[in-house]
């Protein structure tokens, strides 16, 4: 049976169940189109040849599959890796203190990428799914670098923090998860998410933040760097997630005006990232590989 079979019945169920979902699956798969548009020859035909048939090459057709099955009960293990509790007001990140056994997001990227090595390197390893392990790599991707991933334990990343975003409920979490996404695209793209793929990857090549896309590929090991994507994410919740929020607030045009920008960042950061992981794991790059800090 080869990898992707091996989870064919579990991703064929996972739509007929409904969801929470961390970066809205808008996110998800903006943050894996980027990534895969950036992927060498080698890297490219390796990521198609561990997806399923069925997805017919397209990585982002199943980045949402880890928000699917995280509270199935073969995968309930995995509930506690899409984010990190930190102290409340830390507004830092410490692996030894926020990710004990690695069981954060930061620890689920150490582990899948490690997974992925082995098959560059041909191990017949069985213990590995490495068709699991290129999906939950993925999502992890983008939910690390989604600022209120890494929040504060006492309202569980801005989940019990109740808010309106304009005229309906929600709580600042999930502002961040899916609300900014879903207002841009209705005020900026005519809903259409090829037209804020573009946009990204405008911003990426020629606009905005086209001299700042070599730091944001800098990577001396790739298993240390997502303590850096996590520090980063905690920083930007302090300062543009929590900041000034109170409960039961109406958040609107000031709040999203500021913090959209924010977002669209981390959505790139994130698909550059995964593309600049891949790249190193499955073509003719040298990685070096440590152990995390």
């Amino acid at each position: 049976m080869g990898y992707s079979s091996v989870i064919f019945l579990g991703l064929l169920m996972m739509f007929s169940f409904p969801v929470a979902r961390s970066w809205s699956k808008e996110g998800h798969i903006l943050t894996c189109r980027i990534a895969q548009d950036l992927l060498d020859h080698e890297a490219a035909e390796t990521v198609k040849h561990l997806l399923p048939q069925y997805a017919d090459g397209d990585l982002s057709a199943l980045c949402t599959w880890p928000d699917q099955i995280r509270h199935w009960y073969k995968y309930r293990w995995t509930s506690s890796l899409h984010f990190i509790d930190t102290p409340d007001e830390a507004c830092t990140f410490q692996n030894s203190r926020d990710c004990p056994e690695d069981k954060c997001v930061a620890g689920a990227i150490r582990n899948f990428t490690s997974q992925l090595l082995h098959y560059k390197e041909g191990s017949s390893d069985r213990r590995y799914n490495l068709t699991e392990a290129l999906l939950f790599l993925s999502h992890f991707m983008g939910d690390i670098h989604q600022p209120m991933h890494v929040g504060f334990t006492s309202d569980e990343g801005g989940n019990t923090i109740h808010v309106r975003w304009f005229r309906h409920k929600s709580n600042l979490h999930h502002v961040w998860d899916r609300e900014i996404i879903l207002t841009a695209l209705a005020d900026f793209y005519n809903k259409d998410l090829d037209m804020f793929q573009e946009d990204l990857q405008n911003n990426s090549t020629m606009g905005v933040w086209a001299d700042d896309i070599s730091s944001w590929r800098d990577c001396d090991d790739l298993l240390s760097c997502p303590n850096k994507y996590a520090a980063e994410s905690i920083s930007l919740a302090c300062k543009w997630g929590y900041n000034g929020v109170t409960e039961g607030e109406a958040l609107a045009d000031e709040y999203f005006n500021s913090r959209m920008p924010i977002v669209a960042k981390r959505i790139a950061q994130g698909g550059i990232r995964l593309a600049m992981i891949l790249n190193k794991v499955f073509g003719n790059h040298k990685q070096e590989i440590a152990s995390p800090t």
